[in-house]
């Protein structure tokens, strides 16, 4: 017979799968969308370095304080319309052009991790029956 006792039910799964092995696996969360300031911020510090300048001189230009130029470059302020313009002026640009590639970021970003999260369900557990309704066994178990 068995080692079992008798009033002790046992659960033989059905179809063993690949997640028979250990627990559910969970879909892959969806990607956050990235805060406007951060893109602001990296936007202008791209464009800063690439014109070879020190936050000293783009903030001085600017007629802002410099610790609040890196703070705004950092993403860690939400800068006032008013200190996006004279930044943007400092480097050259008008706020339109500070706004159009902040999107450009914006768009660049989101697709990247919108593709990446896409594959991730495709090629991930969501194609198997586990994940679909949270058991390792698809939801198919025998209790003798």
């Amino acid at each position: 017979m068995t080692d079992h006792a008798p009033n002790q039910a046992r659960v033989i799964p059905l179809r063993p799968g690949p997640a028979a092995s250990g627990p559910p696996a969970r879909p892959p969360a969806a990607p956050r969308e990235p805060l406007w300031r951060h893109l602001v911020g990296d936007v202008l510090r791209k464009e800063r370095q690439a014109q070879e300048r020190t936050l000293k001189d783009v903030a001085d230009a600017a007629r802002i304080s410099m610790p609040y130029l890196s703070e705004v470059e950092r993403g860690r302020k939400e800068a006032s319309s008013e200190v996006l313009a004279a930044a943007a002026g400092a480097l050259g640009l008008g706020l339109g052009d500070l706004l159009a590639r902040t999107h450009a970021e914006l768009v660049r970003v989101t697709s990247h991790r919108s593709a990446v999260h896409a594959r991730s369900v495709r090629n991930g557990s969501m194609r198997h029956g586990s994940a679909r309704n949270g058991s390792a066994h698809g939801g198919l178990c025998l209790a003798a």
